[in-house]
């Protein structure tokens, strides 16, 4: 489904199925073959969701052979060294004494029920109201129960989620970290620029950020990944980011957050992997994902 700009989705759909299939992967990396990450609630999440080749996924029903592009081991990498990324993230916010925490985009993200948050944590989670009711409810009938205080912010990012926030209770005097995981490639360039400029005018000095971006998202248009796709489809995985990111250069983000007064960090996928001791993969289809960059930025305005 090409993306408008008012479009809507739950996790079934469009972008929001975008949610499910990172749910499945960091449950495969979960799954005590791999035992790389610690999330037991990826995989009830999405049999909940019930989407048919990311349930298979997650059950270990998808066969694996050599002239299959389905490889779980390297899916397992990848996404434990993204969510690695963002857990220590959080971690080292809070545990520095920063108190409240903002997820955007929070999909089926179970951060604030699996990870040991410092006590009078605050965490708020944003995203469309189907996805905060469907993720709360699940995890409910599941027994789960908040490691922190979490406050749900439904709300579409591209209306006023800024003012939203502040009415669940949001403290914009207070330092506060932030994510953007997973989020920005969905968004046009104003758009992304706009997200950033209202986290800066939320944040006091002394908050923290942490996100990824595609610096060229047009690489979903290179034959590299359309091959990929092709052969990912055959299997069932469907979802064509072509047709649902914004396409553009995204290489200005840092330098567009230094300029707001943040300091800035980045590693690029590459450097993740052999940071958490894999070895990334080497092939046409690695290489062209290879500068995929993770950012942390502090506000020192």
């Amino acid at each position: 489904m090409v993306r408008t700009d008012r479009d809507r989705w739950d996790l079934a759909t469009s972008v929001g199925a975008t949610a499910t299939m990172v749910a499945a992967q960091r449950a495969l990396a979960s799954d005590p073959e791999h035992a790389l990450i610690d999330d037991p609630f990826a995989a009830p999440l999405v049999r909940a969701v019930g989407i048919d080749v990311y349930t298979r996924l997650v059950n270990g029903q998808i066969p694996v052979d050599d002239d299959s592009e389905f490889d779980p081991q390297r899916m397992a990498r990848g996404m434990a060294c993204r969510t690695r990324f963002y857990d220590d993230f959080f971690m080292d916010a809070t545990r520095s004494g920063v108190a409240q925490a903002v997820i955007l985009a929070s999909g089926l993200d179970a951060r604030a029920y699996r990870l040991p948050w410092p006590a009078g944590t605050v965490l708020y989670e944003v995203d469309m109201p189907e996805v905060i009711e469907f993720k709360t409810l699940t995890l409910s009938d599941l027994g789960a129960e908040p490691t922190a205080e979490r406050r749900t912010v439904a709300v579409d990012l591209r209306d006023d989620w800024a003012s939203a926030l502040r009415a669940a209770g949001f403290d914009a005097s207070a330092p506060s970290a932030w994510s953007a995981e997973g989020l920005l490639v969905y968004l046009p360039d104003d758009a992304q620029d706009a997200l950033f400029d209202n986290i800066t005018a939320l944040s006091a000095p002394g908050s923290q950020l942490a996100f990824e971006f595609v610096p060229d998202t047009r690489i979903f248009q290179d034959e590299r990944w359309r091959a990929h796709h092709d052969r990912m489809a055959e299997l069932g995985f469907e979802i064509d980011f072509n047709d649902l990111v914004y396409h553009a250069e995204r290489s200005h983000i840092l330098d567009h957050l230094a300029g707001a007064g943040w300091q800035t960090s980045a590693h690029t996928t590459k450097e993740l992997h052999e940071a958490n001791g894999f070895a990334y993969p080497d092939d046409e289809l690695a290489e062209a994902f290879a500068d995929v960059t993770f950012a942390s930025a502090v506000f020192r305005p």
